[in-house]
């Protein structure tokens, strides 16, 4: 099997409801952090990561996501004929011209691991990443990019986590693994959202994975779980009892754009660092009677 991943899966057929009403006609991944929408930071990261194929796992109502990495001559007309040289620029180059996209249907909202068996058709028997566009990750190095390096040399799949409370051990997966290099774990076992008092660590899986093909003969056999969804977790406590898994504590600042305190955070973090905004924006924080 190639250590090279050119498959980058973005589940993004979710409602969004913690959004409503700004999420009842465009899709949350839509949403903006500063002035590019979580989904387009998401494809940056893959592609950065060496992604060259990007597959959409879309439901109703996310036809947005589609026109975002479409073109649009109109606009690109319009602004080559106002001399916008650097705004032509950036449309044309949302997605770089070697990337291709491609978009397939969740019919049902059967849960995280049937929209990656939904990818299956496509990846076929290769391995490849899986983003998800509500966990933004600043990083000097690409969350991704840090964890193919981990896949190049150990091989097995690899999943993006960190240290997280205890008292949230319940708002994700948690793994238990032993030491397998600096950050690194091996993976002995993965529980969805446990009691504290019940987690094997505080290590928590957030949106990164690296997942070899056979995660899909897995998935087609792994029943509904928690919350009646057919859960990657589950799947993958299977896939460790046959090959290698590593959890990777990567490097960077990641922001839960899934709740609403997480993306105001995000976007202060990114306003602050913008190249146009930045001072202007700090001066103004500092002016705040809060």
């Amino acid at each position: 099997m190639s250590t090279q991943i050119r498959y980058a899966v973005f589940p993004v057929a979710g409602k969004g409801t913690r959004f409503l009403p700004a999420t009842k006609a465009s899709p949350k991944e839509m949403l903006p952090v500063v002035d590019k929408p979580l989904i387009q930071y998401a494809v940056e990261e893959a592609i950065e990561a060496g992604a060259k194929n990007l597959v959409f796992i879309t439901g109703r109502h996310k036809r947005a996501i589609e026109d975002h990495f479409d073109v649009e001559p109109e606009l690109e007309r319009l602004l080559a004929s106002k001399d916008k040289e650097a705004l032509l620029e950036m449309v044309r180059n949302t997605v770089p011209p070697d990337v291709n996209c491609i978009y397939v249907r969740q019919g049902e909202p059967l849960g995280l691991g049937h929209a990656v068996l939904c990818a299956r058709p496509v990846v076929g028997n290769q391995p490849f990443f899986v983003h998800l566009a509500d966990d933004l990750i600043d990083a000097e190095e690409a969350c991704l990019a840090q964890m193919a390096r981990v896949f190049a040399a150990h091989g097995g799949s690899v999943l993006g986590v960190e240290e997280v409370p205890h008292a949230q051990t319940r708002q994700y997966g948690i793994i238990d693994g032993e030491p397998a290099g600096a950050g690194l774990r091996r993976l002995r076992g993965i529980v969805e959202k446990p009691d504290p008092a019940d987690a094997p660590s505080n290590l928590a899986v957030v949106g990164r994975y690296i997942l070899t093909p056979r995660i899909f003969d897995l998935l087609a056999d792994t029943g509904a779980g928690a919350g009646g969804e057919i859960q990657l977790t589950d799947a993958i406590a299977r896939l460790l009892r046959e090959e290698p898994v590593f959890g990777h504590e990567f490097k960077g600042l990641r922001f839960d754009c899934g709740s609403k305190l997480g993306y105001l955070e995000a976007t202060v973090h990114y306003a602050l660092k913008h190249p146009e905004l930045g001072t202007e924006f700090r001066r103004h924080l500092a002016s705040l009677d809060v």
